[in-house]
Parts: structure tokens; sequence; C-alpha cells
């Protein structure tokens, strides 16, 4: 069966930390560009990291880029986002998807395949 699987999702302190994961079955992550997206209660969908075919990274806005680390794993087939120093309002469903290319602005774009979603909430 050909999916994207998220996990580790959770409720975390604010200035916690977490590492979602985004495992592929029945293709290979290697060289496909990916990205993780997050949708908050009430709001659109946005991108917040992209991984392209070469794995270089671009995230969506300056806070995101030091505080999130989008990485490969290929002997795993699975991306990973760590995310550090969360704050309330990183509070969200968070998505992985593949897709053509990365945008430069931390989305992937194009042919999207998406997961199911894992819930993050940054509460104390």
């Amino acid at each position: 069966q050909v999916q994207l699987v998220e996990s580790g999702g959770g409720l975390v302190q604010p200035g916690g930390s977490l590492r979602l994961s985004c495992t592929a079955s029945g293709f290979t992550l290697d060289y496909k560009p990916i990205g993780w997206f997050r949708q908050a209660p009430g709001k659109e969908r946005e991108g917040v990291a992209c991984m392209d075919s070469v794995d270089t990274s671009t995230y969506s806005t300056a806070s995101i880029e030091g505080r999130f680390t989008i990485s490969r794993d290929s002997g795993e087939n699975t991306v990973y986002l760590q995310m550090n120093n969360l704050e309330p309002v990183d509070t969200a469903v968070y998505y992985c998807a593949t897709g053509q290319y990365c945008s430069g602005y931390g989305s992937v774009v194009d042919n999207l395949f998406w997961g199911q979603g894992t819930q993050v909430t940054v509460s104390s």
C-alpha cells in the first residue's frame, strides 16, 4: 500500500521539543521533494519546511528556520521534522507531503501526496 504515515505528535509545554516522523511505504523517499505543512484551528494549511531532491532544505519563516530542522533518513525511508523551543502558536495538525519541487518558501508544490497528519499541542 502506497502511503505516508506521520507520527511523533503530542502535548508539550512551551519551550519543549518534539520530533515528527513521516515514513513512506510502497515507494522510496530517496531524491523526492518532501515538505511539512501545518494547519491550526480556523486557519489555512501552511508550508513549514521543505527538502528537495538533493536534500537542500528551506523554511517558511526565519523563526521556523531557527527552531525547526527537516532531515531525511534513507535507511528508514523516513523524513523528520525536529521542532525545538516550541511555542503555543505552533499548535496545529502537522502533515507531510511529497511533491514536484520546493517553492523556496518552505512549501513543496505540485502533485502533492499527503499523509494523514499528527496533532501537536503546545500548552502549559
